[in-house]
């Protein structure tokens, strides 16, 4: 099995070596083109806050649904749909937070800038269709045809960039590290439109690490009883739990006092040194809890209606930073003008492949303003991995009047949502669909991490 392994990573390895070159070969037969394949600046909206209010608890009784059938409109009925105004705009980009100790609050926000999509004079203009639009109704995760999804085992790999970028959540979905401290994931992997999931109560996001041979048999990591760097606790390979060393074993004695839950934790980390054990292939994960969850007020049913599908997306605000490198966000307003092949990447981890990362490409079918639509095979769990593409800098001047080498680099251009029915002149067919950012919701998202989102101007 190692061999076959390790045979189908030189394989994948060579054919992303290819893809960089063809991505190289396509950019210089477009040299005349200036802007094809590089990331352009756009300028960003401001996001103010107008007024933040306390809410009611939320009641934490919702469970995440593999057959959601979400609002059917199709084609026509999409095409029909103006463009919100600014203040239709401001409603949608408004946003929850849901802290960890379980209270809510709700900030009304208020957009500054230059902007298509908060611009008055659009309001009655048609939505941008860039080839035929969907229904935005999410069923379960689908492969098609052959599957052509790659299993990332090889610790080499999963814990380098871009495949460490990509994070397991609690609930069952997936994530991608956008800065240290902040994940961005999908909306209906934390609330269902309505609710806030059951295991958004005490969410926690873990990050792929390097397994040292003590912790596979089950020893204590460096650090005392806290273990680990920085007062970190044990690995559990079983689970893919980890507690959260000093400050984890202090709260959980402040919850349940004894010595039962200890000899329990304690059991249960004995139990995952002997599945990883039987499958060295296993992941293990540093888990950190989440604090803060902002979801954009887009996604709730009551609001945004037949728009919910469009604000699919959620930022984890973590506990502590996490080990990895993050992944930049990016802007690309159509794709088959801009991105070689139309290709998009996502790494996620599929519930039929338990404990292990799954990295899959394909080239996007078709595209609106705020919906990507595309046949890359997945299954449940990979929603809420951040997808992303892979385009040129602008060369800069260099330090003797020529030109810089030309960088290539990765940004996050959406999340994965997961499967839709697709109603095209009345046939269904179905695609994979992912949420694209735009200009608001990216100065969105940078308002949540830096409240300056001039930090996320492109270069």
């Amino acid at each position: 099995m190692a061999t076959m392994m390790g045979s189908l990573l030189q394989v994948l390895l060579v054919y992303v070596t290819m893809l960089d070159l063809d991505v190289w070969a396509i950019s210089r037969n477009h040299g005349n083109r200036g802007e094809t394949h590089t990331w352009q600046r756009v300028v960003l909206p401001l996001v103010v806050e107008r007024r933040t209010v306390p809410l009611s608890q939320p009641v934490f009784h919702a469970t995440l649904a593999q057959n959601h059938p979400g609002i059917v409109c199709g084609i026509q009925c999409q095409q029909s749909l103006p463009m919100p105004d600014r203040a239709q705009l401001e409603r949608l980009l408004a946003y929850e937070t849901v802290y960890a100790n379980g209270t809510r609050t709700l900030t009304k926000v208020r957009l500054q800038g230059a902007n298509d999509e908060a611009t008055p004079s659009n309001a009655t203009a048609p939505r941008r269709a860039l080839a035929g639009q969907v229904p935005p109704r999410r069923n379960r995760r689908q492969v098609f045809g052959t599957d052509g999804r790659f299993v990332i085992s090889d610790r080499r790999f999963t814990t380098s960039f871009p495949f460490s970028a990509s994070v397991k959540l609690s609930s069952g979905c997936s994530g991608i590290l956008v800065a240290p401290r902040h994940v961005l994931t999908a909306a209906h992997c934390v609330h269902d439109g309505q609710d806030y999931l059951k295991e958004s109560r005490g969410l926690r996001v873990g990050a792929m690490r390097s397994q040292s041979p003590r912790s596979r048999k089950g020893g204590r990591k460096r650090g005392g009883r806290g273990g680990g760097e920085g007062g970190g606790g044990y690995v559990d390979s079983l689970t893919h739990d980890r507690s959260e060393g000093a400050e984890g074993v202090k709260e959980r004695r402040e919850r349940k006092k004894g010595r039962g839950k200890r000899r329990r934790e304690k059991a249960r980390v004995r139990r995952g040194a002997a599945v990883t054990a039987t499958d060295p292939d296993r992941m293990s994960f540093r888990w950190t809890r989440v604090k803060q969850i902002h979801t954009p007020r887009g996604w709730m049913k009551d609001i945004a209606r037949e728009l919910a599908a469009d604000y699919d997306y959620a930022l984890l605000e973590l506990r502590r930073p996490l080990a990895a490198t993050p992944m930049d966000l990016g802007l690309v307003p159509v794709i088959k003008e801009t991105v070689p092949a139309s290709r998009v990447h996502f790494t996620g981890f599929d519930h039929d492949q338990p404990g292990k990362a799954v990295y899959r490409f394909c080239s996007v079918t078709q595209e609106s303003s705020d919906l990507l639509y595309q046949y890359c095979d997945a299954r449940a769990g990979s929603s809420g991995a951040g997808v992303y593409v892979r385009l040129r800098v602008p060369s800069k001047q260099g330090p003797n009047g020529g030109k810089e080498k030309e960088k290539w680099t990765r940004k996050v251009i959406g999340v994965f949502s997961g499967h839709q029915w697709v109603d095209e002149n009345g046939t269904q067919r179905d695609y994979n669909v992912a949420v694209r950012l735009t200009p608001a919701k990216l100065a969105q998202i940078c308002h949540w991490i830096h409240s300056d989102p001039k930090r996320c101007q492109q270069p």
